[in-house]
């Protein structure tokens, strides 16, 4: 069977997500916290790591920087995955650009522990997710919004994640930023990538801003990602803004609009 929600339901069918979710069997997550793995990053949150059980915003620097914002909150999923057991869920909505297996599978993340779930609207969005955070079976949620994250609604994915063990991430989208409850932000353009003598990008590399951190402290940093050891690693001086450093080609084409 495949582990792919189609990519075409509509209207949103959260009674197949609510289906499909308690169909995956249980998990083995690791509570707390989820190290990058670096101590000067780790040692500016405030529990050593991104939290789970809470909500992390993750947005691009600038309009461009959409897939490099996208290929960074994958690699922590890819790390999160190689930790636990269970599958995670990707929200995304009409008209953003889809990951794809073979870039998957180049981030070091599974393509068959990766559900996609397509939705039509933002409200969809939050609705699937705050239903994913309440089934079994899942380790890591991440949904993609065409707005700004409103505060009340991060205070309902807030309450909703407080019971479970669950990665949450929310992508925003550049310029849409307002009041809300997560507990980290983060902002993330592409920078210079390691390439082979292929001229294949090696390792991709992303410029991180941690504009937000609850308890803890902020900071800036070039990371790069080591999708066989699903580790980061601080690269070398910072570099000028690369588009060559996006996610490392993990995105398809963009979908097209539906009709009707």
């Amino acid at each position: 069977m495949s582990s792919s929600v189609p990519l075409d339901l509509a209207p949103l069918d959260l009674a197949a997500l609510r289906a499909l979710v308690a169909d995956r069997g249980g998990t083995s997550v690791l509570r707390g916290a989820l190290p990058l793995g670096i101590h000067d990053v780790d040692t500016r949150l405030a529990q050593g790591g991104l939290a789970l059980g809470q909500l992390h915003e993750i947005a691009p620097a600038q309009a461009g920087d959409e897939p490099a914002a996208l290929g960074f909150a994958l690699a922590l999923v890819a790390r999160h995955l190689a930790r636990v057991r269970g599958e995670a869920l990707l929200v995304v909505g009409r008209g953003h650009p889809l990951p794809y297996g073979h870039g998957l599978a180049g981030l070091g993340l599974d393509p068959g522990r990766l559900l996609l779930f397509d939705v039509a609207s933002d409200g969809d969005a939050y609705r699937a997710l705050e239903e994913s955070l309440r089934a079994q079976g899942l380790a890591a949620v991440a949904g993609l919004i065409d707005a700004a994250l409103p505060l009340a609604q991060s205070r309902r994915l807030h309450l909703a994640a407080a019971h479970t063990d669950l990665l949450l991430l929310v992508l925003r989208p550049p310029e849409a930023d307002s009041p809300n409850v997560a507990a980290t932000r983060w902002r993330v353009a592409a920078g210079k990538a390691l390439r082979d003598r292929f001229g294949c990008i090696e390792r991709p590399c992303w410029q991180v801003t941690l504009d937000r951190s609850r308890n803890g402290r902020t900071g800036h940093w070039l990371l790069e990602w080591d999708h066989a050891a699903h580790r980061f690693g601080l690269a070398g001086a910072l570099a000028d803004h690369a588009a060559e450093a996006g996610p490392g080609g993990i995105l398809g084409e963009r979908r097209a609009q539906r009709s009707g």
